[in-house]
């Protein structure tokens, strides 16, 4: 895979408005047209004085999604994991399904959407897109950090892309230019324009925060003073799990070195369950890498949002594999979506982005002591064992999401000694699923 490298971009000169605008009168609350059975984000409640981003929890109004919430029920979370029943088959192939999860896991609460060296220093920017949501992330011309949906107020086309340096932002489509801090600063060709406030027409913000060298993002709240979000953010996402991700090295010490992306022909959360079976495949799926683990001493721990597994590193065959591996191998899943391994002097990240009921693609992100950043052969060497262990993965990912279509299949059973951290997976789905 193609390794994303952040090459600086060109830097568009910016103008100010220097049309006249009048604001006068609101319009009416638009609603999606009901053919549309996925539920946009909580978003828009839009007049012409105001676009906030609705962070009300009532439900969708679709019938397709209530019957979605009907198969929230087909899994109890409230049985214990020896006499429990995985989650049926629906919550990974029912298209109404996946658009209920859109709403109500991944447009609420803090989701990890980038690293702090993409956005280090003045007028640093990157995009991406979570489920239906277009977002850029930058800093400011005074460093403040920023976060916006990437869409123009004109006509809704994508604004930005990749990642880089600008000194504003440019519409591709009709021209229009805003600043790093959201505000319009041109609109082409509007002589004439009546009941239009430029002071409106701003990008929408998006929350923002930080959490060691992670950057996240809050789909679900209006905007709140950035310095309250970064006090409660590590509780908020992290709970009392924060201490011990920093205690075993999961900090902002390590540098970037590169970033590789997979699509993989499943649903999310199948890759999710693959990550969370307690090194339960590791022995039949992973041969290389199991034979580097001592899997017997495998555990794991729960926390509010989190789970952790721990492992130690057995007998390796050379000096290189222990000089990766180190002693001891620290996994931890961070519900909905992120995982961090840590081991050695490596930190990788795992983010995992549905891309449809059946689709989803995996972001992997790749640290390393700055001890190491120049030694070529041994980065070359590590990234080609992870490298192969993923390309394991993908091949189980796909094989389970079509035994998953299959007739033959509607439930399962959870080993209870080593699936525990799944189980608490599921249980967070489904209680965000029902509320």
């Amino acid at each position: 895979m193609a390794t994303m490298m952040m090459l600086p971009m060109p830097r568009p000169l910016c103008f100010h408005l220097s049309e006249t605008v009048v604001f006068t009168r609101a319009t009416d609350k638009q609603q999606p047209p009901r053919s549309c059975t996925q539920k946009q984000p909580r978003f828009l409640s839009q007049t012409a004085n105001s676009c906030k981003f609705n962070h009300s929890s009532s439900p969708p109004q679709s019938t397709t999604l209530d019957q979605a919430r009907s198969l929230v029920d087909d899994f109890n979370p409230k049985i214990p994991i020896e006499q429990a029943f995985t989650p049926p088959t629906s919550w990974y192939t029912d298209p109404t399904f996946f658009s209920l999860e859109l709403d109500r896991v991944f447009y609420r609460g803090w989701q990890a959407v980038g690293y702090t060296d993409q956005v280090k220093a003045a007028r640093d920017y990157f995009t991406g897109r979570l489920a239906n949501v277009e977002y850029i992330v930058c800093r400011d011309n005074n460093g403040k950090l920023q976060a916006f949906h990437n869409v123009c107020r004109h006509h809704a086309s994508v604004l930005a892309s990749g990642c880089g340096k600008r000194s504003c932002f440019v519409c591709p489509y009709h021209g229009w230019t805003y600043g790093l801090e959201g505000k319009l600063l041109k609109a082409t060709r509007i002589t004439g324009i009546q009941n239009f406030n430029v002071d409106e027409f701003g990008l929408l913000p998006l929350e923002v925060a930080i959490w060691g060298p992670f950057v996240l993002l809050n789909l679900e709240r209006d905007t709140i003073p950035q310095q309250e979000s970064q006090k409660l953010v590590g509780d908020q996402w992290l709970g009392s799990s924060t201490g011990v991700l920093n205690a075993n090295g999961v900090d902002s010490s390590l540098n970037f070195v590169c970033r590789r992306e997979y699509t993989i022909e499943c649903n999310w959360k199948v890759f999710c369950d693959n990550y969370l079976d307690g090194g339960y495949h590791v022995p039949y799926a992973h041969k290389g890498l199991a034979s580097g683990l001592k899997l017997e001493s495998y555990s794991t721990t729960m926390y509010e949002k989190v789970s952790i597994q721990r492992c130690d590193v057995g007998q390796v065959e050379t000096q290189e594999d222990f000089d990766r591996l180190g002693s001891k191998a620290l996994y931890a899943f961070i519900y909905p979506n992120f995982m961090i391994n840590r081991y050695g002097p490596w930190m990788d990240t795992n983010l995992v982005l549905p891309l449809g009921h059946r689709k989803c693609q995996v972001i992997f992100d790749y640290f390393l002591d700055a001890s190491l950043m120049d030694d070529d052969a041994f980065i070359e060497s590590s990234l080609k064992e992870s490298e192969k262990v993923q390309m394991e993965d993908i091949v189980l990912c796909e094989a389970v999401q079509r035994g998953l279509e299959s007739p033959a299949y509607c439930t399962g059973r959870y080993a209870p000694t080593v699936e525990k951290a799944m189980h608490h997976f599921h249980c967070l789905l489904h209680e965000n699923l029902a509320n």
